[in-house]
């Protein structure tokens, strides 16, 4: 039987993955990428801090290992393949990460501390890190493009998960430096560790939703290249012929979807920051009332009632959770009471119970919109307020800061990012973090960076 030739997807593929480390980037590219990374790190020491961060803290702590690579917020050092678990749960250990809304995904809470790890672990350069981060985010979405993001939701399978172990493995292959012909295994190997599905929306703790999110495919990917490098072999293509990884999760995937432009169109320049550190459906509320509260010089006695517009499904999402980054009517009343919202008030579950909070929130009603739920770009909002002398404000926000449709500039991710790391670490710290991702190209090894990660 004559040798089969392996299919384009594969070869074109394994060839970009290997080359990745020598790969320029065009100059926006760079730019955009330590966007990501420097809002990814202030996510993963901020995350230590909180609950599920500290729950996988703890069990890494408890499972030993070599001392390759570093858990974000503290000191302690564990193999590659830990550190990318607990990295990528700390990266989502709340709503702070960044979004990807094509791909259908949170591709820094899974990239991001699969190649630090990988990156500790070889003595990688942070030019070789930066462009194997943009790699996972290409491999990530793309992947999730060619299944179909609708087929895999529909199947209950998780997006985020699905393309998230593969542009995992991507950058930590390339960070392992695996030559074209090892890249295949590479692919098969993480074809067989690909899982997760959707029920993930159920927990209330956020605590399988930071591992399906982020540490699940983080570690995954890890452990793939690591294998690799180790010796292990995979089949020769994976993405075609009988029982196929793309058909196993679609009946009508596009294979042409993993190559096409590959190394011209850069998915990660499409990819979301957030502003604020809660989730994404409630980012368009508080721009909406932040702007009505700044453009009208409102207080709290100003107010007599509140009307929250959102898409329909976002609305169910939002509107009455335990936790407060992901309680809309509990993050507008923070805005309207405090001018402003940072991460430690969006975080502090003790203003849950403030009477001042409660008082405003009984004067907020969440309308679900038909309207909202159809429009262009997605996720708007509308806040209006009812004053107590009779004025009806009204503001929709229609492009949510931070999106593709208005991008953040440099100082407004330095702005998050202080916000971030001041709530948990020394000012002079934090701004030197800041500053070593800005010059990342002069890091000669990211292993250099662990003083400052330690938080």
């Amino acid at each position: 039987m004559p040798k089969k030739s392996p299919s384009r997807a594969l070869v074109d593929l394994s060839e970009f993955i290997a080359a990745t480390p020598k790969r320029a980037l065009p100059r926006p590219v760079t730019e955009k990428a330590k966007h990501h990374i420097l809002d990814t790190f202030a996510a993963m020491i901020t995350g230590s801090r909180l609950k599920v961060g500290r729950l996988a803290i703890g069990y890494i702590k408890s499972q030993g290992g070599k001392r390759e690579a570093q858990i974000a917020g503290t000191r302690f050092r564990t193999n590659a393949v830990n550190a990318a678990l607990a990295n990528g749960m700390l990266a989502h250990a709340d709503e702070t990460d960044d979004s990807h809304q094509p791909g259908f995904c949170h591709p820094g809470c899974v990239v991001v501390p699969a190649a630090l790890a990988m990156a500790e672990k070889n003595g990688r350069s942070g030019t070789e890190f930066l462009r194997a981060v943009v790699l996972g985010y290409e491999v990530l979405v793309r992947m999730n493009k060619a299944l179909g993001t609708r087929a895999l939701k529909d199947r209950g399978h998780g997006p985020y998960s699905i393309g998230g172990a593969w542009g995992a493995a991507a950058a930590a292959g390339a960070l392992a430096g695996l030559t074209k012909d090892k890249v295949p295994h590479l692919l098969s190997n993480i074809a067989q560790q690909t899982s997760g599905i959707a029920t993930w929306m159920f927990d209330e703790e956020h605590t399988e939703k930071a591992l399906h999110f982020g540490g699940m495919p983080a570690r995954n990917g890890v452990s793939a290249a690591t294998m690799i490098e180790a010796g292990f072999t995979g089949v020769p293509d994976t993405l075609s012929g009988p029982r196929n990884f793309l058909f196993a999760y679609c009946d009508n995937p596009k294979p042409n979807l993993l190559y096409r432009n590959l190394g011209k169109d850069y998915e990660i320049m499409q990819a979301n920051i957030k502003k604020w550190s809660v989730g994404s459906p409630i980012q368009a509320v508080l721009d909406s009332a932040q702007a009505l509260v700044t453009e009208n010089h409102l207080t709290a006695n100003d107010i007599q009632e509140v009307f929250i517009h959102l898409p329909e499904s976002s609305a169910e999402v939002v509107a009455d959770r335990t936790m407060p980054d992901i309680n809309a009517p509990h993050c507008a009343a923070l805005m309207l009471l405090d001018g402003n919202l940072t991460f430690a008030s969006s975080h502090d579950y003790g203003r849950l119970d403030d009477p001042a909070v409660q008082s405003m929130k009984r004067r907020i009603r969440i309308v679900p919109s038909a309207m909202l739920s159809k429009a262009t770009p997605r996720r708007q909002a509308i806040v209006e307020i009812h004053t107590k002398n009779g004025r009806k404000l009204r503001h929709r926000t229609y492009r949510v800061k931070g999106t593709r449709d208005d991008p953040m500039v440099r100082a407004d991710v330095t702005a998050k990012a202080t916000d971030l790391l001041n709530s948990v670490m020394q000012t002079d710290r934090a701004g030197a973090l800041i500053d070593s991702v800005w010059r990342i190209e002069k890091v000669k090894d990211m292993g250099d960076l662990r003083d400052l990660l330690a938080g």
